[in-house]
């Protein structure tokens, strides 16, 4: 398996160890998001809030795959340059 397909693994199951704890478990709640975003050091719930919003692509309130692949990008690209001078 190539490093590739090994991250998009690790992407999927994180996604899925923390969706459908409370109903759908093809999405994320707020609560859900919380509980991930905390094992990232994001501590406030105004954080969490926001994060959500503008995750929330579809204003159903819940974060599905595709709207957390497309935050899972927005942070590795900001965060790139930073990884690149370790």
């Amino acid at each position: 398996m190539s490093e590739l397909e090994k991250a998009m693994i690790t992407i999927i199951d994180a996604f899925h160890q923390y969706s459908g704890k409370k109903g759908d478990k093809h999405k994320l709640k707020k609560s859900e998001l919380k509980e991930l975003l905390n094992n990232k050091e994001i501590k406030d719930q105004e954080t969490v809030d926001k994060v959500m919003e503008a995750l929330d692509s579809d204003g159903d309130a819940e974060c599905d795959f595709q709207e957390f692949v497309a935050f899972i990008a927005m942070v590795t690209a900001a965060c790139k340059e930073f990884f690149e001078h370790k």
